[in-house]
C-alpha cells in the first residue's frame, strides 16, 4: 500500500473508517473521554448502536459512491471503534500511530491487518513521551496546523490530547514542513467551552478556503494569523453553537466535494452557493453527541 496524503482535499482514493457496532454500554461519567460525551452520558442521551450503524453506513455509502476503497479496523468485542483518526494519520508518505490515552489501546490493535499492508519503514510509533492524536493534526500541503496545549495543567485535562513534544517530533520528522502549533481552549465537562481537536475548530475546504470558529483558540492572535493566510474573504466563520454541533468536522472527498452533516444549513448553504462546492449531506447528529463527527471517524490513505 503506497500511502500519500498532504492535505485535506485531495482526490480521496483509500481510507479507513471506524467500525460502528460492539461499542460497548454507556460509560459512566467518570470514564468519558471528552466534554461532548460527558454531556450525553449526563443528559441521558448518549446513541445506541442502531442509530451508530444508520449514520456510519450512509456515509461509508457517499464514500464508495465516488470510487473510494474503504477498510475498516478488525471489530474488538465492547470497544468504541468509531473514530479512526484518533488512532493515527498520514502525512506524506509516512503514517503515524497515535499515542492516544492508555484505555484505549485495544483500538490501535485492530488496525493490524492494515499496518501489515504497509510498509515498515513508513509507520512511525511515537516516543511515549510524545502524545498526538490525528484531529490536532490538520494538513494544507507545506503548512502543518498542529493543535495542542502547552500547560502546566496539561496532565489533568482528559481533552488536552497533544503536547509541547509533538511539534517537536513533527519537526524533526518533516523539516520541510512549516509546522504552526495552535493551542486550544480546553474544558473535560462543557463542549461550549472546550475544543477536544484541531478540527472541531479549524478546517480547510477546496483549494484555498477554511472553517473558523475563532474563539476556539487560546490566543485570538491564532485565528487571526490562519484568517490572514487563507484570506477573510475565503473564510467561513462558525457561530458558538454551530461550533458545538461540530460544523468544522467535514470531510472532504475532492477540493469541489465536501461530505458535511445534514443539519449545517447555513454552512451547507455556503458551500455550495458561494463557493460552488457539492455538498454531499449524511445524518451524523447522533454520533457527534460521542464527541466527533465526519473527520473524526476516517483514517485517509492516499489522496492524489
Amino acid at each position: 500500500m503506497k500511502l500519500h496524503v498532504n492535505n485535506e482535499t485531495g482526490r480521496l482514493r483509500e481510507v479507513v473508517l471506524g467500525w460502528p457496532r460492539s461499542n460497548g454500554p454507556v460509560p459512566a461519567l467518570s470514564e468519558t473521554f471528552d466534554s461532548k460525551s460527558y454531556e450525553s452520558v449526563r443528559n441521558g442521551v448518549y446513541p445506541g448502536e442502531e442509530d451508530i450503524v444508520r449514520e456510519m453506513g450512509a456515509f461509508e455509502a457517499v464514500l464508495k459512491r465516488y470510487g473510494v476503497t474503504v477498510y475498516r479496523p478488525e471489530p474488538v468485542e465492547n470497544c468504541n471503534q468509531i473514530f479512526s483518526r484518533d488512532v493515527g494519520f498520514v502525512i506524506g508518505d509516512k503514517i503515524i500511530v497515535s499515542n492516544i490515552i492508555p484505555d484505549r489501546q485495544d483500538e490501535i490493535d485492530a488496525y493490524g491487518r492494515i499496518y501489515s499492508q504497509i510498509h515498515y519503514k513508513d509507520i512511525y510509533n511515537l516516543p511515549e513521551a510524545v502524545h498526538v492524536e490525528g484531529g490536532d493534526v490538520v494538513l494544507w500541503d507545506d503548512y502543518i496546523f498542529l493543535g495542542q496545549y502547552d500547560f502546566r495543567d496539561y496532565p489533568s485535562l482528559k481533552t488536552a490530547r497533544t503536547n509541547r513534544l509533538a511539534l517537536d517530533y513533527l519537526r524533526m520528522l518533516f523539516p520541510q514542513k512549516t509546522i504552526i502549533p495552535l493551542n486550544l481552549r480546553k474544558s473535560d465537562t462543557d463542549p461550549y467551552e472546550g475544543i477536544l481537536h484541531l478540527d472541531c475548530t479549524f478546517m480547510p475546504v477546496g483549494r484555498d478556503k477554511a472553517i473558523i470558529y475563532r474563539d476556539g483558540f487560546m490566543n485570538p492572535r491564532d485565528a487571526d494569523h490562519l484568517m490572514d493566510l487563507f484570506g477573510r474573504a475565503n473564510v467561513f466563520e462558525l457561530t458558538r453553537e454551530e461550533m458545538y454541533w461540530m460544523n468544522s468536522n467535514v470531510f472532504s472527498i475532492a477540493e469541489d466535494v465536501v461530505v458535511t452533516e445534514e443539519h449545517f444549513i447555513r454552512l451547507n448553504r455556503h458551500l455550495r452557493d458561494v463557493w460552488g462546492m457539492t455538498v454531499e449531506t449524511v445524518p451524523y447528529r447522533e454520533i457527534s453527541k460521542m464527541g466527533g463527527l465526519l473527520r473524526c471517524s476516517t483514517l485517509p490513505l492516499r489522496r492524489d
